[in-house]
């Protein structure tokens, strides 16, 4: 028990070395990116050099306003208050804007201090722009070299954070699954906490009841708690948070159906009756012609290009097996409408003789060929067709058979709200593992969440995600 203890004080002072770690490496990489600027800008200039150009010398002072611009702007930005499963895009985006904001800054702050003063110097603009881009370049790399180090040291058992679950039910077996599959986090599951002490879910025990969550968070030095008791009423619930507030941990709460539901709540009157509107979709407007901008310019774009790649496949699957190239599927799209879906046959021939079923794991009727073009994704390319045709989007819930849709929404709040959207090719599901034979009910959480949140940044990150998990050939959850 004192190891454990000593293990647990060792992980937090290596935890708060990570953090000025961070700090320190985004500082170099500010640095450095000046210094990089300033020679690119000397070896390749973008506009002729006066005769006699300053040294670097001559920058310094500019360089510190620089960097102290990079920091402010990084902290206030909260990069170094990202959560833990922040992915690459949102990183990097956030890097995008604050040191372009830093840049700005720069300029304005040299001008304010060192106006009328002997430190006051020229910020050349294509220096600037030089500075900018490997700014940006530079930082996003340090972050990537320090989410490595961090991803070593947890793979390690080092730097982990204890993490208790409240409840041993649907929510806390979901929780548990995804603490599992994701190592990279670097949580530890402690054990679970129930009402009365007893239960178990995927081979981890309970280790007390709700009434011993402070002695067990001071006993095992737990750093969160994951409260995932969604029929939790509002007073149970605080009871809880209350029980679990001890020392520096972190409490979360997995949210209750309403929470699921609501979405994001907007207010509404009835002839001067306040309402809550509980639905409401995020594609609307001016919205719905980026978005089909978008569909047009993807779809246009992935035909000239991958032209050659889809001729090969087609070349392949005809003479892989008897049969057309292409088949050919109703399914349910925007607003319940059906549309022939194109894709690559990957199946035999007589494959939906006895009827449309599911695909298993090493079923029978795939080819060869079919397996590999499934494993890819690469069955699904034809649909650029659909989706040029304005059937399809390049982004949305992926459109299911009309039989499933019947029998789905029978059983699950909300199914049919998929369907104010297009199809997409790909999906916020999809890029999160949610592919293929999965549970429907967490696909359609999904589905709604990009339903009522979308933007063309969503949209854009979703679509580099497919592209990586398709080269790669596996889910990438952390970018």
């Amino acid at each position: 028990m004192i190891r454990a203890q000593a293990a647990r004080r060792r992980n937090r002072r290596i935890r708060l070395a990570l953090k000025a770690l961070l700090v320190g490496i985004d500082l170099t990489m500010a640095t450095l990116a000046f210094l990089v600027g300033y020679s690119m800008r000397q070896a390749f200039p973008l506009t002729p050099l006066p005769p006699d150009p300053p040294g670097l010398d001559f920058y310094a002072p500019t360089m510190v306003v620089h960097v102290v611009s990079i920091m402010l702007s990084a902290y206030f930005a909260r990069l170094y208050h990202l959560p833990r499963a922040a992915s690459r895009f949102d990183v990097g985006y956030r890097i995008l804007g604050a040191v372009s904001l830093a840049v700005f800054l720069s300029v304005a702050f040299q001008t304010v201090i060192f106006k009328n003063s002997p430190l006051e110097t020229d910020y050349p603009r294509t220096l600037l722009v030089y500075v900018w881009f490997f700014s940006v370049a530079l930082m996003i790399a340090g972050r990537e070299v320090y989410n490595q180090v961090v991803y070593r040291l947890r793979s390690r058992g080092i730097a982990r954070d204890d993490v208790l679950i409240v409840g041993d039910g649907e929510a806390a077996r979901y929780v548990a699954q995804k603490i599992q599959w994701s190592p990279q986090l670097g949580y530890d599951l402690a054990g679970l906490v129930t009402e009365d002490g007893r239960g178990s879910v995927l081979g981890m025990m309970a280790i007390g009841r709700y009434e011993d969550l402070p002695s067990l968070i001071d006993e095992f030095e737990i750093d969160n708690v994951i409260i995932a008791l969604p029929e939790l009423d509002r007073r149970q619930l605080v009871h809880l948070i209350t029980l679990c507030q001890r020392g520096q941990v972190d409490i979360k709460v997995y949210p209750d159906v309403f929470a699921y539901m609501a979405g994001d709540l907007s207010v509404d009157d009835l002839a001067g009756l306040p309402l809550l509107r509980v639905r409401d979709v995020a594609l609307r407007g001016w919205k719905l012609s980026i978005k089909r901008g978008l569909d047009i310019v993807g779809a246009a774009v992935g035909l000239v290009f991958l032209s050659p790649l889809m001729l090969i496949l087609a070349l392949l699957v005809r003479y892989s097996s008897p049969g057309p190239v292409f088949f050919y599927q109703e399914r349910m799209g925007l607003d319940g409408k059906l549309f022939p879906v194109l894709k690559y046959r990957t199946m035999r021939q007589d494959a939906e003789k006895d009827g449309p079923g599911w695909t298993v794991p090493d079923d029978p009727r795939v080819t060869p060929i079919g397996r590999i073009l499934r494993k890819t994704n690469l069955d699904e390319l034809p649909q650029l067709i659909n989706v040029l045709l304005g059937q399809m989007s390049l982004v949305g819930p992926r459109p299911e058979q009309r039989a499933y849709v019947e029998r789905f929404r029978s059983f699950i709040p909300r199914y049919m709200e998929r369907h104010q959207m297009k199809a997409g090719m790909t999906g916020w599901a999809q890029v999160n593992g949610l592919r293929g034979d999965t549970s429907i009910e967490e696909r359609t959480k999904y589905d709604l969440w990009y339903v009522e949140n979308w933007s063309l940044w969503l949209d854009i990150k979703i679509l580099i995600r497919t592209v990586i998990q398709t080269i790669r050939g596996r889910n990438i959850n952390a970018y």
